[in-house]
C-alpha cells in the first residue's frame, strides 16, 4: 500500500456540480426547516444525528465482544457499561466534529444533504462546542470508571479521526480510508484494555482485522455513490479508478482480512468455535468479494455490479465475527 497523489487529475464528474442557490431550492423544496423553523424534536434529532448513531454501533460491536473475550467469560456489568456510555460519547463527538469540517461537501452530496448541518438545524459554532463537551465527558468516564489507558486509547483514535483522516487524507489521496481507517480499529484495543488494563498481541488481531476490513467496507459504499464522491473532488479510489480495479483491491484486502481473522488461534489461543465461524464466515466472504469481481469486468454499470451486496455482506460479517469472539471463551471452556 503506498500514499495517493495529493490530488488526482483524471476524477470524472459525473453529474453537475450543485450550487449553493440550487442547494437552497432543493432545501426548500423537500420542506427542509431553517434553524428558526426547527421544533425542538428536529433539534434533539438533528444533536444525534451528528453523532452517527449507526457508525457508533457498529464500533460498540467491536468493543463489547472483545471485554468478554479478555475476561474469558462475562466481565463486570459496571464496567461494560461505563465502557459503552464512554465509547459511545467518545465515538460521537469523532463524528461531529467529521461533520463540521465536511459541511462544506455534504451541502453538495445526496446521501449527505440532509444531515443537521447543510439543514442549518443546528449552527457550526454550536456543533463544535456539543463535540467538545462528549468528547471532554467521554474522556472523563473512560479515565474514571475505566482505567486512563482506555481513556487515552480513545483521545488517540478521535484525534486520528479528526486531524489524519478527516483534515488531511480524505480529500487528497486515494488510500484516504486505508490509513483513515486506523482510528476505526481502536475500539478492539479499548475493549481489551478496558478488561486487563494492558495490550496484548489478541487485541493487535482483532484490530489488524478491522483495518483490513474496512476498504472492502468502505470502497463498495463508495462505488455505489461515486458520483456524489466526484461531483465533490474527493478521490475516493472508485472516483479514479475502474470499477475492475476497485474490484481486484477489495479481493485482495478481503483475503489478508480473513487470513488474519485467523491468527486469533495460535496468537490467543481460541476455541474451535470460532476458528470455525472465522473459516465460515471468511469464506462466505470471498465469495461476495470475487462476485463482485466478476461483475465488474465488463461494465461499470452499478445496476450490474451491485456493489452494495458486499456493503451489506461486509457489515453481517463483521457482526459474526466479533459475536463468535464474545461466545468462544463460553463455549470452548
Amino acid at each position: 500500500m503506498t500514499n495517493g497523489e495529493s490530488k488526482p487529475t483524471d476524477v470524472t464528474v459525473y453529474t453537475p456540480r450543485v450550487t449553493s442557490v440550487d442547494q437552497r431550492l432543493t432545501h426548500a423544496g423537500e420542506g427542509m426547516r431553517t434553524t428558526e423553523e426547527a421544533t425542538w424534536r428536529d433539534v434533539v434529532a438533528a444533536y444525534v444525528g451528528l453523532t452517527k448513531p449507526r457508525v457508533i454501533e457498529l464500533l460498540l460491536l467491536t468493543t463489547v465482544p472483545v471485554m468478554f473475550f479478555a475476561a474469558r467469560g462475562v466481565p463486570s456489568l459496571g464496567l461494560v457499561v461505563a465502557t459503552v456510555i464512554g465509547g459511545t460519547l467518545s465515538a460521537g463527538s469523532a463524528s461531529v466534529f467529521n461533520c463540521v469540517y465536511d459541511r462544506d461537501i455534504d451541502e453538495q452530496m445526496r446521501r449527505t444533504r440532509r444531515r443537521a448541518l447543510p439543514r442549518h438545524i443546528v449552527s457550526p459554532r454550536a456543533a463544535l462546542v456539543f463535540g467538545t463537551v462528549l468528547a471532554i465527558i467521554s474522556t472523563a468516564v473512560l479515565w474514571a470508571f475505566v482505567n486512563p489507558l482506555s481513556a487515552v486509547l480513545s483521545v488517540t483514535a478521535n484525534a486520528f479521526y479528526v486531524f489524519v483522516y478527516t483534515m488531511l487524507l480524505k480529500r487528497r489521496t486515494t488510500q484516504n480510508i486505508v490509513w483513515g481507517g486506523i482510528a476505526g480499529c481502536f475500539p478492539a484495543l479499548i475493549g481489551w484494555t478496558a478488561v486487563t488494563d494492558s495490550l496484548s498481541w489478541a487485541p493487535v488481531v482483532l484490530f489488524a482485522v478491522v483495518f483490513f476490513w474496512t476498504p472492502p467496507h468502505t470502497w463498495a459504499l463508495a462505488l455505489r455513490y461515486r458520483e456524489d464522491y466526484a461531483n465533490v473532488d474527493v478521490p475516493m479510489l472508485p472516483v479514479v479508478k475502474p470499477a475492475r480495479e476497485v474490484a481486484r483491491q477489495i479481493v485482495a484486502y478481503s483475503w489478508v482480512m480473513v487470513a488474519t481473522s485467523l491468527l486469533l488461534w495460535p496468537v490467543a489461543g481460541t476455541g474451535v468455535f470460532y476458528t470455525a465461524c472465522a473459516v465460515v464466515l471468511g469464506a462466505v466472504f470471498l465469495v461476495q468479494a470475487h462476485r463482485l469481481l466478476v461483475r465488474s469486468r465488463n461494465t461499470e454499470d452499478l445496476s450490474l455490479i451491485r456493489p452494495m451486496h458486499l456493503f451489506h455482506s461486509s457489515n453481517l460479517y463483521l457482526s459474526l465475527l466479533f459475536v463468535a469472539v464474545a461466545l468462544d471463551p463460553l463455549i470452548s471452556r
